[in-house]
């Protein structure tokens, strides 16, 4: 089973180094910007696929007694690492397209868009992947790769629009535009790191949601000390308090954490530690 779902990540991540690699190359042979900058966006979603294939990877590896929550968290640093090297880019590319605004290059339209071509064919077979596919991540790979066909598309039609009306000054907004496609996608990937890093609450979780969940079952009266992070980029886990409504003995104590834990599971939190307590902890300092 995992290696199913692995096969997609590994055949795009190969199909996708192999096409920025040429892009790269014929991006500075036809002196084409919007070809370089297509190939940084397209070398960003080879990162995402990277990514998501290491979350995989980590996931099968035990926890030790030096990491005890085992190694998932290392997608995190990986998408914000990722995200920090895409800025870096985007800010060079920035830089040279607002240059050939004033001194511009004129590209040969010819390569340009024809490696941009083959760019929407290899972004077309690897989104086809990942297209039958329910979970999440593969999802989200599906819509990106079919996003960086778009732009290809968007290369492809300016190198026709340069052959046509012999105006150099397409190259480098076109340049822009996918500058700016990268930050967008980017700033909202950098954010979620920023905050699972520094321990947020997930953005698939609503805590508000998780609290009225707990206060539905009668025999919980209040929740309390109630924590919510993320162990990966796809796995959360919640620390809560709660408070009983009455004295239970131990078979239904565990049937009650059991049944909650199940219904936490439908709220995005896949681990859960659980308290309970028959009357409120008069904490010195809370941790």
């Amino acid at each position: 089973m995992e290696r199913n779902m692995m096969r997609p990540y590994i055949l795009g991540i190969i199909l996708n180094v192999f096409f920025v690699s040429i892009e790269f190359f014929y991006g500075f042979v036809s002196q084409s910007l919007s070809l370089i900058a297509d190939a940084w966006h397209n070398l960003g979603d080879v990162a995402g696929l990277f990514v998501s294939l290491f979350a995989l990877r980590m996931a099968r590896l035990k926890p030790n007694k030096t990491y005890t929550y085992g190694f998932s968290k290392g997608t995190i640093l990986a998408s914000l690492s990722n995200c920090i090297i895409l800025l870096l880019a985007v800010g060079s590319i920035g830089y040279e397209a607002i240059h050939r605004l004033f001194q511009p290059e004129k590209p040969q339209w010819n390569i340009m868009s024809l490696v941009a071509g083959i760019g929407i064919v290899i972004n077309t077979i690897t989104a086809l992947l990942f297209a039958k596919k329910n979970e999440l991540n593969s999802k989200s790979a599906y819509l990106h790769m079919l996003a960086d066909a778009a732009v290809s598309a968007g290369v492809v039609l300016g190198g026709y629009l340069i052959y046509i009306t012999d105006q150099i000054w397409i190259d480098p907004v076109i340049s822009i535009m996918i500058c700016v496609v990268i930050l967008i996608g980017t700033f909202k990937i950098l954010r979620s790191s920023l905050r699972l890093s520094l321990d947020g609450v997930p953005e698939n979780v609503d805590v508000e949601a998780v609290r009225n969940e707990a206060l539905k079952l009668s025999d919980i009266k209040d929740i309390h000390h109630l924590h919510i992070w993320a162990l990966s980029t796809t796995r959360n886990a919640m620390t809560a308090h709660l408070l009983l409504a009455r004295e239970l003995t131990e078979q239904e104590a565990g049937a009650l954490k059991s049944k909650l834990k199940h219904e936490l599971l439908h709220l995005n939190i896949q681990h859960a530690t659980l308290e309970l307590e028959t009357n409120h902890t008069n904490d010195i300092e809370e941790c």
